[in-house]
């Protein structure tokens, strides 16, 4: 006798299509860490996130990075750990800019910034609400767990966890394209 598959319900919330239709379009975009080094008085890594056809030029990043560097001063004047990441996303829909740092208590500070990267005129707050979007979060869950490996949790001399943390990057290689 065989057995009879029955899928499950789903809710009336649930937007099959759309859920549906972002998977076909989903893939992987190139990140990868541009460079280690001081901003704002933190240690951040700074790494690059790309659509397709699109590219970041850290040449071309350079009101970015300064505007990175004044968030995370203002950070560390409020807390900040000193050690930080950031970024530079040229996405399908414009370009952000992600600067996160690690506060006292275990928690984190974020701030979002979008418009053209190049442009010290129109790069802005992002509008209230706007959150991490998949290729971001990849890289801040990334992120957390290197903070927490390296830092939090190992043992030996602080510089040595740093350096740990510092060494640990992530980089993903485009996919080709959607599924």
């Amino acid at each position: 006798m065989s057995e009879q598959v029955t899928s499950p319900v789903l809710s009336a919330g649930v937007d099959e299509a759309g859920l549906l239709g972002l998977a076909h379009g989903y893939h992987q975009r190139p990140t990868r860490l541009l460079k280690t080094t001081e901003l704002g008085g933190q240690l951040a890594k700074v790494y690059a996130i790309e659509a397709p056809g699109r590219s970041v030029d850290i040449g071309g990043s350079e009101h970015a990075l300064h505007l990175a560097a004044l968030q995370l001063a203002a950070d560390r004047e409020t807390g900040a750990l000193g050690l930080a990441f950031v970024m530079l996303h040229a996405g399908g829909d414009g370009d952000y800019v992600l600067v996160h740092s690690w506060v006292e208590g275990y928690m984190s500070r974020l701030a979002v910034f979008n418009g053209p990267m190049d442009s010290p005129a129109s790069l802005r707050p992002a509008s209230r609400g706007l959150a991490p979007c998949v290729w971001e979060a990849h890289v801040i869950a990334h992120e957390r767990e290197a903070f927490v490996r390296h830092v939090l949790d190992a043992d030996g001399p602080l510089y040595a966890r740093i350096a740990a943390w510092s060494d640990d990057v992530l980089t993903v290689q485009a996919t080709g394209g959607t599924r």
